[in-house]
């Protein structure tokens, strides 16, 4: 099953429990500075081009619930890496995925505010039986 997708985390999505993309993500309207007292000012949903673009490889269950072994996400940390990837999957493949322990280049990663570098994999393992 080799299906790749790509997820990004866009200005304004939660980041994490409580947070917020930073305002600064978020474009302001052309010509403007700011909006008029009691207006608001249109902002449009952009990728977040400055996050570095992350290989994703899922396995097993994770693979199957998600639909595809492989992805591409642009994420800054752990956290929008998995919000990302859980933002238009079923509510079956979150739960796996949220289940899911992470490996970052290789290396068991519990810390979802853990920052990745460009040119980075993360491997996404779901719970198993057996040994």
């Amino acid at each position: 099953m080799t299906d790749t997708r790509t997820a990004s985390a866009r200005p304004g999505d939660s980041v994490g429990p409580g947070t917020a993309a930073p305002d600064s993500a978020t474009p302001k309207a052309a010509g403007r500075d700011s909006a008029a007292p009691g207006t608001t000012t249109p902002t449009a949903a952009v990728p977040d081009t400055a996050a570095p673009e992350i290989a994703v490889r899922l396995f097993a269950g994770a693979a199957a619930e998600f639909g595809a072994d492989e992805a591409t996400v642009r994420a800054g940390t752990v956290g929008e890496l998995v919000e990302a990837l859980t933002a238009g999957a079923s509510s079956e493949a979150a739960r796996v995925i949220g289940r899911s322990s992470l490996l970052v280049d290789g290396v068991a990663c519990t810390e979802h505010g853990r920052v990745l570098a460009p040119g980075s994999r993360v491997d996404v393992l779901p719970p198993f039986a057996g040994g």
